[in-house]
């Protein structure tokens, strides 16, 4: 690697390498380390699994468009999240095939969140737009976070409604982070990446093709505990989705309708192939709630670490009544009520980043003083 460069750098010139996709650079950097090991070894002229098209754009990659790169990042909220980084989301590095990085515009934190995935069809009917509302708002308000690509029908309803709850909301998309499509959700896509995510594992600048899309999919399934398909035809790319559920273990949920209707024939088709059938969003939640729980557990643990190691230093000054006195966690507590919210409601009424927000709340969890709900949400601990 050139003296000057990074190891960002080696990142960003290996996702745009030809030919080196995701499965290709995951197995690279099992053997050389990391991303500047991966880098070196195509520049020597090694590991020919990289192919001849990659090792040459590793000696000369195309210095603007890495410096194109650079200034994306250098944006507010703008990140770019590897594999081998403690923040990529565990339950899509679970996944089989699962991304090399990913490009984040928002709050990175927000991909560990809880997240149920609502896709459907393009071209839903007023019936299932109603009904996407209605399931996108009442996960919003149980804690979940709606997940879904920014398509136009089911997915932009979704992320709307999701949005009008107050709740937090992640688009994955088939094109570059900083691309649109469709272009008339431009002002849902800021919404979306100020409240929520924008997700992609595709550089900047990248247009969206048709094979970007099943591969968006797959992460949108991955991302998420569950997937729930509203409406859908035989050939709908929402089946996909819901395959690519099936297939990394997670449950998969559709919603049933008549059977004069072509966009219910993919649903009941899913059913028939060991979907659950869904007629209620509580069904949907009792379902989640366990395994929400289970992912709240795992984010707390990671926190776990830095979040004592912030804490040691002031650990003999800032007794428990001593920490209520620091202004930020007296804001936190006058935020806190017996009801629980998720962090990103706390996010709003505190003005407080959520991984700040994330490791004061584990703080005051080891105190006593609060308790953590299913959902990723957090409330006072009743008095004994």
């Amino acid at each position: 690697m050139d003296a000057t460069a990074t190891p960002m750098d080696a990142w960003l010139i290996l996702l745009r390498a030809p030919g080196l996709g995701p499965a290709r650079l995951r197995r690279l950097l099992d053997r050389h380390g990391d991303a500047a090991g991966v880098l070196d070894a195509l520049r020597r002229r090694g590991d020919e699994e990289a192919g001849e098209a990659a090792r040459a754009w590793a000696c000369a990659p195309d210095a603007d468009a890495i410096a194109a790169d650079r200034a994306w990042l250098a944006e507010p909220q703008h990140h770019l999240i590897a594999c081998t980084d403690p923040d990529f989301p565990p339950l899509l590095r679970a996944i089989p095939g699962a991304p090399a990085a990913l490009y984040v515009v928002g709050e990175p934190t927000r991909l560990w969140m809880p997240q149920v995935a609502v896709v459907g069809s393009r071209n839903a009917g007023a019936g299932g737009l109603a009904t996407a509302r209605s399931f996108a708002r009442a996960l919003a308000a149980a804690g979940f976070t709606v997940t879904s690509g920014l398509a136009e029908g089911i997915d932009g309803a979704a992320h709307a409604a999701a949005l009008d709850a107050g709740g937090c909301t992640i688009a994955v998309l088939g094109t570059g982070p900083d691309q649109v499509y469709p272009r008339q959700h431009r002002e849902l896509a800021a919404r979306i990446g100020a409240a929520g995510a924008l997700v992609s594992e595709f550089p900047p600048g990248t247009t969206g093709r048709p094979e970007h899309f099943p591969r968006r999919n797959r992460i949108i399934a991955g991302l998420s505990l569950g997937t729930l398909v509203v409406e859908a035809g035989i050939k709908s790319g929402s089946l996909i989705t819901a395959r690519y559920a099936m297939e990394q273990g997670r449950e998969v949920f559709a919603i049933p309708g008549s059977i004069h209707n072509p966009l219910a024939r993919g649903c009941h088709q899913l059913i028939r192939d060991g979907a659950k059938l869904t007629e209620t969003v509580e069904e949907l939640i009792g379902e989640l709630a366990p395994l929400a729980g289970e992912l709240g557990d795992h984010l707390r643990g990671r926190l776990a670490a830095a979040a004592l190691a912030a804490t040691a230093a002031t650990a003999q000054s800032a007794a428990p009544q001593g920490r209520r006195e620091d202004p930020d966690y007296a804001r936190l507590l006058d935020a806190l009520g017996h009801d629980p919210v998720t962090i990103d409601v706390l996010a709003q009424r505190t003005g407080l980043p959520v991984p700040s927000l994330s490791s004061m709340l584990l703080v005051l969890e080891m105190e006593g003083t609060v308790d953590s709900e299913s959902g990723g949400r957090y409330a006072r601990r009743a008095a004994s």
